[in-house]
């Protein structure tokens, strides 16, 4: 778990544990992040606590290791911030650049999130409930972006992605309230 008064400096939110990603590039010149994108996701689906999801986001995914990683052959993604089950966070890319993680997206009329955004996988589904832990990390690190960024807004890759109903992440249970807490951001409740 993080601290609640962890910074971020230059691009790196000081107490995460630092994983590179190659999947990243520059963000548009003069583009700083606004948004902030839940996801969910656990590897295999529906287990948590192994290394499949940092090594998806390292393009070191033995996509022969399980029969639902065929899916994913080839796939080029990443995200700025991962936070496991027990509210401990890992960062893959810097806030200042930009991740791979909305796909094809849209929000307030404004096409391709990753532009614009920073990410935050949950290791969860899209079914179940997340831990206290995560959500403490998940406030601290909102709160972190937002101080740092011009941040006007956190949604679920599920308001975003397009077609709209592509994806349901973060799911049912995640709950919005947890962030009522952030200062100065919207919320989709």
């Amino acid at each position: 778990m993080i601290e609640p008064d962890s910074r971020i400096e230059n691009g790196y939110l000081k107490y995460a544990e630092w994983c590179y990603s190659p999947n990243y590039d520059e963000r548009p010149s003069g583009t700083q992040p606004s948004l902030i994108v839940i996801h969910s996701i656990s590897l295999p689906p529906g287990d948590f606590g192994g290394v499949d999801i940092r090594r998806l986001f390292t393009n070191q995914l033995d996509v022969n290791a399980h029969p639902f990683y065929q899916q994913l052959r080839g796939l080029k993604v990443s995200t700025h911030f991962l936070i496991d089950r027990l509210g401990c966070i890992t960062q893959f890319v810097s806030c200042l650049n930009r991740a791979w993680h909305a796909g094809e997206s849209n929000w307030r009329g404004e096409a391709n999130c990753n532009n614009y955004s920073i990410g935050i996988e949950l290791e969860g589904t899209e079914s179940d409930g997340f831990e206290a832990e995560q959500y403490i990390s998940l406030r601290a690190i909102c709160q972190s972006l937002v101080v740092s960024y011009p941040i006007e807004a956190c949604v679920g890759h599920s308001h975003i992605a397009l077609p709209l109903g592509r994806k349901q992440d973060p799911g049912i249970g995640f709950n919005w309230s947890e962030l009522s807490a952030v200062q100065n951001i919207d919320l989709p409740i």
